[in-house]
């Protein structure tokens, strides 16, 4: 039988080669950070260790306080709302866009409308799945309303919205993964970028400690004297790492590429497919995971493409019916009937590069098997 996985887990030639150049010693992160923001369009790229790291310093560098609130989709992977209680701020939870999962920008505008509290700061805006929120309206509503925006594009690396890509746009901050919500634990990397050089400068000194170190010099310099200005933490990315991510990047547009191509027979063959719908495309779309809904018995319809050696993910439980927000706000399973309703559904199914045609085949073949069986 075969086995696909949800995530690409292949290392290639280029990968090995550019782990074993670190490992002699070569020097990779200011690379990587200068190759990265090159690509993105970004003038100011910050290497840090994962994505929570830089989601995390992205809130030290605005400098969230206690009681500050920010805006996030219910939909969002844990680590977002998890950053913001870090500092004693809280999440302001919205529902979504039943179509493209995204934060329901409609129900932003309201809430931000009916807002009488200054501490509202900002909002942590999550690009589900590879497929952009509506930015242009996004950005008029954060500058209407004077908020900070946080792009949470981990999920985005590469993805354009109306031509530029995501993170050269207009967003105070926009955050990156290499590895996309732990798909393997083969490496960890996230990405800071900016347009703003104070933010960059706070970033990199909070980045390190806060750490402030001399240097040696024939003047009588000595290099182990440091002093430490602020409270940071260490958020900084190995050279190890960043040689595998260079390398990860460098194969990012054909690895897009072949997740659209897979994405295409997906739609043309899955179309008709009885109990199943597709994700709607309404924006560019560059496919980190393909997300159908499947209208009776999700779960089952999952066990029993695993039998099938079909592996399958949940992109997400909303974060309101997680133990922890749950209790911590009171709140209700029907608090965000459009979250509640998607989950209750969607099903992610495999889509890499590392797939064949054979694998995207057999997935196809398995998933017809399944839905008729279901009558």
């Amino acid at each position: 039988m075969k086995r696909i996985s949800l995530n690409d887990t292949a290392v290639d030639k280029r990968a090995r080669e550019f782990v074993n150049e670190a490992l002699d010693g070569k020097r990779r992160v200011e690379e990587l950070e200068e190759r990265f923001g090159s690509y993105i369009g970004a003038p100011y790229a910050i290497a840090t260790s994962n994505e929570t790291a830089a989601l995390h310093l992205a809130m030290t560098a605005i400098d969230l306080k206690r009681g500050d609130k920010i805006l996030c989709s219910v939909n969002a992977y844990p680590n977002v709302p998890e950053v913001v209680r870090h500092f004693d701020a809280e999440p302001i939870f919205v529902d979504i866009d039943p179509d493209d999962y995204n934060i329901d920008l409609g129900e932003v505008e309201r809430i931000l409308a009916k807002n009488k509290s200054k501490k509202l700061k900002g909002a942590i805006i999550s690009h589900t799945a590879g497929q952009p929120t509506d930015l242009e309206r996004l950005y008029q509503i954060a500058e209407h309303y004077n908020i900070i925006v946080i792009e949470d594009a981990n999920d985005a690396m590469g993805a354009s919205y109306k031509g530029k890509r995501i993170g050269s746009l207009e967003g105070t901050i926009t955050s990156f993964s290499f590895n996309p919500h732990k798909a393997s634990t083969l490496n960890n990397g996230g990405m800071l970028v900016t347009a703003s050089e104070e933010l960059n400068e706070r970033a990199r000194l909070l980045q390190a400690n806060a750490m402030i170190r001399s240097e040696w010099s024939q003047d009588g310099g000595l290099g182990y004297i440091y002093d430490v200005v602020d409270i940071g933490l260490e958020y900084d990315m190995s050279d190890i790492e960043a040689a595998f991510n260079l390398a990860k990047l460098e194969e990012n547009d054909e690895a897009i590429a072949r997740r659209q191509e897979i994405a295409k027979t997906y739609y043309k063959e899955l179309a008709k497919v009885p109990h199943i719908e597709l994700p709607a495309k309404k924006r560019d779309h560059i496919f980190t995971k393909f997300i159908i809904k499947v209208d009776k018995n999700r779960d089952s319809f999952a066990r029993e493409l695993y039998k099938r050696g079909i592996e399958t993910g949940l992109h997400y439980i909303p974060l309101h019916l997680l133990s922890y927000y749950k209790q911590k706000y009171s709140l209700r399973v029907n608090d965000y009937p459009k979250a509640l309703r998607n989950y209750q559904q969607i099903l992610s199914i495999p889509i890499h590069a590392g797939m064949s045609d054979e694998d995207v085949g057999y997935v196809v073949e398995q998933i017809k098997e399944v839905a008729r069986s279901r009558g």
